[in-house]
């Protein structure tokens, strides 16, 4: 007769369970396909570029997709909202206080920004972006940030042809003690 509770819920087996033999090698998960390793490779290249996708977008579907995805959270021509603060304007207050920290005023390269988009916004859908819209939506920040004119149209050619305004501001650590170097083979 099998234990049961109090209530009469009958409790597991008392005796000895079977133990099935493992096998040889673990087997976690499933080898990926190319395919679908393709659809996770999405990073950028930012100095030219390299690895942005196929697609273009002009400032004025920029202002559009703005208006429908990005308005709630970022404000009106992206000057701060409720969520977020400006993403216009700061073009050289790195150089004293306060800084504003803006894609114009602290991004190297162009292409950062469509990185940055692509990958995390909307706050509450990342990666549903398509990439005309990404582009479209680069281009609408980099012009109201007064970088690219209102005719402007990005895609994978044209954004990392942009001048940002802090290139220059980053400098190489060459301290000794902030050196890395990759391990390729026979690590330790």
């Amino acid at each position: 007769m099998a234990a049961k509770s109090s209530t009469g819920i009958p409790l597991g087996a008392a005796g000895p369970h079977a133990v099935q033999p493992l096998p040889d090698k673990p087997r976690f998960g499933k080898p990926i396909s190319e395919p679908d390793l393709a659809a996770w490779n999405i990073d950028v290249r930012t100095p030219d570029g390299q690895g942005l996708p196929a697609g273009r977008g002009s400032v004025a579907q920029g202002r559009t997709v703005y208006a429908a995805k990005c308005v709630a959270c970022h404000g009106a021509d992206a000057k701060g909202g409720p969520v977020y603060g400006t993403m216009v304007g700061g073009i050289g207050s790195f150089k004293g206080a306060p800084r504003v920290l803006t894609p114009g005023s602290m991004y190297p390269y162009a292409p950062i920004l469509f990185d940055y988009i692509r990958r995390t916004m909307p706050m509450d859908r990342p990666l549903s972006l398509t990439a005309n819209e990404t582009y479209a939506l680069s281009a609408y920040i980099l012009n109201l940030n007064g970088l690219v004119p209102a005719n402007a149209v990005m895609d994978a050619n044209t954004l990392p042809k942009v001048q940002m305004p802090n290139r220059n501001g980053f400098i190489v650590d060459d301290r000794p003690d902030a050196k890395a170097v990759r391990c390729m083979t026979s690590c330790k």
